[in-house]
């Protein structure tokens, strides 16, 4: 048996088949029999599966096609520049292989007619808040993987909407493309792996389905690269060991992959028989706050260098400022010209949003990677943030460093001829050294658990 729903009409019926349905993804697609529609989705555990995944159609440039009615029609990409990469593009440019991450020159050869377009983040970001704020009216289980795409557990829908979660997420598709103008794709499983997989199925609009019981044959044929944190050096190994496909995995047990692959093998043997046992959680921990830019010609100066992250440090620490958090590792970020990438890191004596200590720890380690390579980006960042009343520890001082500030001001007018006085700071006394590190353990204690990403 199969529970039928249409997304236009929203009638609901079952379906007594002999023969197989054409397939949709997982699900299938049926004609509507009161409206005629054909995107009615069908699925024998229609009314069981409640955890969703929704994903944004090319979501920058969705946005402005959207407010650009002239570019319809027209591949569109976002980003590139002249020597960048894109940030996404449309699915007219897909057809002609464009990829998000593929440089902007290899862009431009596969499709020469293309409309590049910069990207507006505050415009997206607006309208992706917006969508946010559509999804929160269904329910406020909601995890946010980015901008454009996040899980939602309707577990308790029928209880609070009176409606299954197919029924919600439906009306939520048609109420993003009536009112925000763009389309969206959904995934609806039982666990949150395979509603990320299901999304990806029929996009663009979309809305596809799998079910405990064919989970197994579902994925026995699938590449491994479809598995969660499959990236092309684990593929690589993957396929080193002759494991193509996820079916290959299903026949291994957990000691042997566990033996094989580490930590991850343990992954491999519950993903690969459809089990996934991470919640949706209501908000993700912000791991790194990073800016970087593409360079329009290769550059090897260390004085050119050092002046660009000055900017971008600039821009982090300004970040760090408005979100209010502090980084505890300073990353640099570099590409050499034949697209080699180098990550560096500092872990720092304690989190800090101090532009001039970011600053001074990148060009540290920015130094230590002139060697006459010449780069084509460079970029800044901080990682283990916390919250910014836990950084830069002066506050011990801080009857002190207002008089010491004062005057500072005051030697401003003396002459380079003139001798600094040297200011001997006063050390803490052992009551304020107890009271900061009595405040900063409650801090610590009262701090949320970072949330483990798998749980196996």
């Amino acid at each position: 048996m199969l529970y039928a729903l249409c997304p236009d009409c929203h009638h609901k019926w079952r379906l007594h088949l002999d023969r197989p349905l054409p397939k949709s993804g997982s699900g299938s697609y049926v004609p509507c029999p009161v409206c005629s529609c054909k995107r009615a989705i069908a699925h024998p555990e229609l009314p069981e599966l409640s955890i969703g995944h929704l994903d944004c159609d090319a979501f920058y440039a969705s946005i402005e096609k959207r407010d650009r009615p002239e570019l319809i029609d027209k591949p569109v990409i976002i980003g590139g520049g002249h020597r960048g990469v894109v940030a996404t593009c449309c699915y007219v440019a897909r057809k002609y292989g464009v990829r998000s991450a593929m440089p902007a020159f290899k862009a431009r050869e596969l499709c020469p007619d293309a409309v590049f377009l910069k990207s507006d983040m505050k415009k997206y970001q607006r309208e992706g808040y917006r969508i946010r704020d559509m999804m929160r009216a269904i329910t406020l289980d909601i995890e946010p993987l980015s901008i454009d795409e996040a899980f939602m557990d309707l577990t308790n829908a029928m209880e609070t909407h009176g409606k299954s979660a197919a029924e919600c997420l439906i009306d939520l598709q048609a109420t993003i493309k009536r009112e925000v103008g763009i389309t969206v794709s959904i995934g609806l499983s039982y666990n949150k792996f395979l509603a990320k997989i299901s999304s990806d199925l029929n996009k663009p609009f979309g809305f596809s389905m799998i079910g405990r019981r064919e989970a197994l044959d579902f994925l026995a044929d699938k590449p491994v690269r479809m598995m969660w944190g499959v990236g092309p050096a684990m593929e690589r190994k993957l396929h080193a060991d002759g494991v193509t496909t996820i079916g290959q995995l299903q026949e291994m047990d957990i000691h042997t992959l566990q033996g094989r692959y580490g930590s991850i093998g343990k992954r491999f043997f519950y993903f690969s028989r459809g089990e996934d046992n991470r919640r949706v959680e209501q908000s993700t921990e912000r791991k790194s706050l990073s800016s970087e830019t593409t360079f329009n010609e290769d550059i090897a100066s260390l004085s050119e260098l050092s002046e660009i992250a000055t900017r971008l440090t600039s821009r982090v620490a300004s970040d760090l400022a408005r979100k209010e958090i502090a980084g505890h590792t300073v990353i640099l970020k570099l590409k050499s010209s034949d697209f080699k990438l180098r990550t560096r890191n500092m872990r720092l004596t304690y989190p800090t949003l101090r532009e001039d200590v970011i600053l001074d720890a990148a060009l540290t380690l920015l130094k230590k990677e002139i060697d006459g390579t010449r780069y084509r980006l460079l970029g800044v960042g901080v990682a283990e943030l916390y919250d910014a009343d836990m950084a830069d520890p002066v506050d011990l001082f801080a009857g002190d460093i207002a008089a010491i500030t004062d005057d500072a001001a005051q030697s401003d007018a003396i002459t380079p001829e003139t001798p600094r006085t040297v200011i001997d700071l006063p050390r803490p006394t052992a009551e304020q050294l107890r009271e900061s590190l009595t405040r900063r353990y409650r801090q610590h204690k009262n701090k949320k658990p970072r949330q483990q990403r798998f749980r196996f």
